[in-house]
Parts: C-alpha cells; structure tokens; sequence
C-alpha cells in the first residue's frame, strides 16, 4: 500500500481517541534504551501473524526463490509469529505455506492478481492446489486490484467465486484484501467475501505518531461496520524505520519501535488478528513507495534484528 491522497489524515482531537479509550503506551518518560527494552520484549510475547518478506538483496518479483531461503526466514520468523501471511502462489512463494505448515505455522495465502491473465490463472490454480494440500487456513483472492485498477470488480468476482467453489467442503475462509475503506465502497466485493482482509496504515495517511493507534483502531472499525459481522482481519499494518517523511508521518526507528509495540498490545488486548508488515527489509520495494519502501522490516535486509 502506498500514499492515498483522497485519505490524507487531518487531525480532530476529540474523534481521535479509540472507542475503547486505551490510547497506548505513555513512551514520555521512556530513554531509548527502554525503547528498544519494550520492543524486544513485545516481539518476543509472539505476534499473531507476520507478513513474509520473499526477497534478498539482488532479487525481485519474478525472480524463482528457492526452498533453502524460504526455510531459513521460516526459523527466524516462527518463535515470534504463529501465523505467516504470503502475496503469491507461484515463482517460489507456493514453498512459503509448505514450508511454514510443516513448521507447525497458519498460513493465510494470497494469489496475486493483476493484468496478466494468463499469470492470474497460474496464481488461482495454485492456490487452489495449496489449499487442497491443507496448507491454506485463510484464501486471499488479490491485494488491493481494484486500487491499481488492474482489474474490474465483475473481474475480481469472479475469481473469488471460482475459488470460493473449488475450495468448498474444505472449511477454508475465503476473501480479498485491500484498503480498510474499500470494504464499504465495494459491496458486492464485501458480500462475496467470508471474511474482511483490512490494510491500515495510519503512516500512508500522513498521520502523526502520537495519534497512530487510535486512527488504527478507526480504521478498523470502519472495515468491522462495511463487514456487518463478519470477521475482520488487519492483514497489513506498519511503520518504516528510516526514508522520507509523509506530512505528519515521520519514518525513523523511534517511531517504528513505539507503532510496533502500540499495535501489539492493542491487538492482543482486544482480540484483534493482525498480520503486521512486514518481517524482513526489502531493498527492492522503492518505486511507488519511495525510499522508504525498504525500510519496513522487523529484522534487516540481512535478517539481524533491527533494533
């Protein structure tokens, strides 16, 4: 996900506080060695799920990615996150939900989707063999199609219906991620869907750390309310520790620390699934996000512990 300009965040005091009034951790008194104390100590309570970080130094999508390297970030990333979230099925990325269930891990499992039909089918049959190996818990039919306007919604539809049809019987939840606020713009989408896969980004926004949980924590319930019951998952949420500010935003290792362990405690207190992204550095993920598009791991391009 990147900037959003029609979403921008604009500060309102009395709105910003969250509905159940825990506005997070007070880091006023914290030195930075407390800092660093408290995130390695949130990291290790263990997270619900992780966003897996596919590639090294010199790779890219569509590079093939083997099963030695999907394994060695499978080990680091297990003491710390019971599930793992993967983008595609296909070009290497099918080992992550092999390898992460053979590890005693869930995995929610995404088939990429864009303008290239004929990979789209590529991905949708993967996933469909994936799920009927038993290493699909979640489906996710695209990430955020709609948003690139890679895809019409009559497109994306029938995508998921064709998935949602060949994975019946197999109790596999099924649906599609994007934007928190997509959820309400897009009901046929939010119809079809058996649960709501939320991105939130308080960072893409603009907004400033000091209101980052509770614009989070809105965000959220704006996708719960588009869901009208179902359930909501975040599948992506996340601060970069260095690059280039975003108005309010601000992208260093403070406030990567302080949004990490925010979203922790309050996803752990109010029973919220969250997928936080990502695990690892990326060096190629600029472009569109700009530089700070590298800078979004908990661990480092070299897979070291950030902080």
């Amino acid at each position: 996900m990147s900037y959003r300009e029609e979403h921008y965040f604009k500060p309102d005091h009395a709105n910003y506080i969250s509905e159940s009034g825990k506005e997070g951790v007070d880091f006023s008194n914290y030195s930075n060695e407390d800092l660093v104390s408290l995130w390695r100590e949130t990291l290790k309570k263990g997270m619900h799920g992780v966003c897996f970080s596919m590639y090294e130094d010199g790779q890219e999508p569509g590079d093939t990615i083997t099963e030695e390297q999907v394994e060695r970030r499978i080990k680091i990333l297990k003491p710390n996150a019971k599930w793992i979230r993967s983008f595609s099925c296909i070009e290497g990325n099918e080992n992550i939900p092999r390898i992460a269930k053979k590890h005693g891990m869930k995995n929610l499992v995404g088939a990429w989707l864009g303008d290239d039909l004929e990979k789209n089918e590529q991905e949708i049959e993967g996933l469909i063999q994936l799920a009927k190996e038993g290493c699909v818990d979640i489906a996710a039919v695209g990430n955020e199609v709609l948003y690139r306007k890679d895809l019409t919604e009559q497109e994306l539809l029938g995508y998921i219906l064709r998935v949602k049809e060949a994975l019946k019987g197999l109790n596999i939840p099924v649906g599609y991620v994007d934007a928190y606020y997509e959820f309400s713009h897009r009901p046929s989408i939010t119809e079809v869907c058996d649960v709501i896969l939320s991105n939130c980004y308080p960072y893409w926004e603009g907004c400033s750390i000091d209101y980052s949980l509770a614009h989070m924590q809105q965000m959220f319930s704006i996708a719960s309310h588009a869901g009208q019951g179902k359930k909501v998952i975040i599948t992506e949420t996340g601060w970069p520790s260095q690059g280039s500010s975003l108005g309010g935003a601000h992208s260093n290792a403070e406030n990567a620390m302080k949004y990490f362990i925010n979203a922790q405690v309050w996803s752990a207190k109010d029973n919220i699934e969250m997928f936080y992204f990502s695990s690892f550095d990326e060096s190629w993920k600029v472009g569109a996000e700009g530089d700070v598009g590298a800078y979004w791991g908990l661990w480092d391009k070299h897979e070291k512990l950030k902080f």
